[in-house]
């Protein structure tokens, strides 16, 4: 998710209405998969111990400043700042500079849920990205762990017709009747069809075949 917070200047009347929105919005989110806010949240996030662990030692200030109030938002919603956990040498954590240089800050974050803490390898800012803004680019190293289905094919039914049985005569004769049968029966239904309705119509009378004179075929049980 995407934000753009109201600056230091702004009215704390603003800057209530934006959190108490981005709260509402937040609990739409689906509870399980992973969850990213980032932006421009005009946040400086300080060091102090109160805030750990939800945000680092890594931050570019020592002190927060009113819009730090990002860090209650986090905490109550399980969140942490990553972009304050990561050590890099201090042009790699600002955020914004002032047009003569004088005064940097780092005010664009990246947040993500606890649960997804070890996710995110690395977060930092690339001053040599031209992104045509008093900003720079932040970028963001994440490691997605996909999840693996325990379900196993031995609790699932797998249809297999027997083609032994056609390694028999009688067997064989009565799949060629049984398919020559239904071939001739939808001869004359159309005479002019599209090409995927004919394949499914040839499949149908395949696998209707198979079943009618094959039989699926039954996997041996193993003994526990």
């Amino acid at each position: 998710m995407n934000v753009h917070a109201p600056t230091e200047a702004k009215i704390d009347d603003m800057k209530d209405r934006f959190y108490e929105e981005l709260e509402h919005i937040f609990y739409k989110f689906p509870k399980y998969p992973m969850k990213i806010l980032l932006g421009d949240i005009n946040a400086k996030v300080g060091m102090e111990d109160i805030f750990n662990p939800t945000a680092g030692y890594e931050s570019l200030h020592e002190i927060s400043n009113d819009n730090g109030r990002v860090v209650n938002f986090a905490t109550s919603k399980n969140l942490t700042v990553k972009s304050t956990m990561y050590p890099h040498s201090n042009i790699h954590k600002f955020t914004w500079s002032s047009p003569d240089w004088k005064i940097q800050n780092q005010i664009d974050h990246i947040l993500t849920d606890r649960r997804w803490y070890s996710s995110l390898l690395d977060v930092r800012s690339f001053r040599a990205a031209n992104c045509d803004a008093d900003h720079y680019l932040v970028v963001a190293k994440v490691r997605e762990r996909l999840a693996v289905s325990k379900q196993t094919t031995h609790g699932v039914h797998m249809e297999r017709f027997n083609l032994k049985i056609l390694n028999e005569v009688e067997g064989k004769e009565q799949y060629c009747v049984e398919i020559s049968n239904r071939f001739k029966a939808s001869e004359n239904v159309e005479t002019e069809v599209y090409v995927n309705k004919s394949w499914e119509t040839i499949r149908g009378n395949i696998k209707m075949s198979a079943k009618e004179s094959l039989g699926y075929y039954e996997p041996k049980k193993h003994k526990a």
